[in-house]
């Protein structure tokens, strides 16, 4: 049988990360629940956000606990769905907009060639 990348969560694996760093599992998790609460943004808000944010940096973990969280501070089916599909425009957004490396670095390498050629000519 093969061993799962993402193992599922358990009790014991909770447990296990708390007990072999206790002071920096109790900080993560007064930190995450002030994050989390309300404040100038609702905590529906930031759930929906943390759901969008999971599937950009693709954490099975996050996706499925973020989503849970969001439905039960109130956010419908579609406000998830409709979040995640913001993630996925600003991944591809990123991609595109990146492309302006490719086609800077494109350019200097035709400039760099072009001016090879014009040397080995002279």
């Amino acid at each position: 049988m093969d061993h799962p990348l993402f193992p599922e969560t358990s009790r014991e694996l909770h447990e296990k990360r708390r007990t072999l760093a206790p002071d920096a599992y109790a900080a993560f998790r007064t930190f995450s629940q002030k994050v989390f609460a309300d404040g100038a943004l609702p905590s529906k808000t930031k759930q929906l956000i943390a759901v969008a944010v999971a599937h950009v940096t693709q954490c099975p973990y996050c996706i499925r606990g973020h989503t849970e969280l969001a439905l039960k501070q109130g956010a419908s089916e579609q406000e998830v769905m409709e979040a995640i599909w913001v993630a996925a425009e600003m991944r591809a957004g990123a991609a595109y907009a990146h492309a302006n490396l490719a086609l800077d670095t494109m350019s200097r390498v035709s400039e760099a060639a072009a001016h090879r050629h014009e040397a080995s000519k002279a």
